[in-house]
This record gives structure tokens, sequence and C-alpha cells, in this order.
């Protein structure tokens, strides 16, 4: 079992700025990726960012330029987001892709409003 543990979530003005973590443990030695999705009420969970371990990364299209996705060597994950729009709020879900299987965390509110 992976656990992941989300912080930095809140509100937000637009174009300010905001940085989401996320922290592995557990079962992590085949982890090969970790990302953050969302969700908005009424809409289906969306991908927004994903690394791998190697540093390589994915962006929607709707974030990319705004949202960087970093990792550290102890398997924490963040998502640094610059000009939010309210149209970026959502409950944020951090995800872990192992050779096992996915795991998911608790998801944290992220609002962007003035």
């Amino acid at each position: 079992q992976v656990q992941l543990v989300e912080s930095g979530g809140g509100l937000v003005q637009p174009g300010g700025s905001l940085r989401l973590s996320c922290a592995a443990s557990g079962s992590i030695f085949s982890l090969y990726a970790m990302g953050w999705y969302r969700q908005a009420p009424g809409k289906q969970r969306e991908l927004v960012a994903t690394i791998t371990t190697g540093g390589s990364t994915n962006y929607a299209d709707s974030v990319r330029g705004r949202f960087t996705i970093s990792n550290n060597a102890e398997n924490t994950v963040y998502l640094q987001m610059n000009s939010p729009k309210p149209e970026d709020t959502a409950v944020y879900y951090c995800n872990a892709q192992t050779l096992v299987g996915q795991y998911w965390g608790q998801g944290i509110q992220v609002t962007v409003s003035s």
C-alpha cells in the first residue's frame, strides 16, 4: 500500500499563487510516476499534470505555462499554481503510479476567487 498526504490547498485570488504538496510513503519501492488530477462540481476527474521519477512531465493544455509540477528525492510531489483562474477551482487529488497499481490521496480543495 502507498499512502499519500496532500497539503497546501485553500482560497487564492485570481492571478495569485498557491503550492500543493503530496508526500508518498509506504510501499513506494516500485513508484514510477506521481501526479495531480482535479474534479470540479458536476464534472469528471481530469488530469492536471504528471511527473515520472526520472523527471519527465506532462500537463493538461488548460494549465500549461501556469502550473509547474516537480518532485524531490523524498517522494514528494509539488504543484506550483501561478496565475490561477476561477475555472481552476476544484478538489485536487494526488496520484501515485506503481508497478502493482495506482493510489489516490483524499483530495484537497482549491478555490480561486476574489
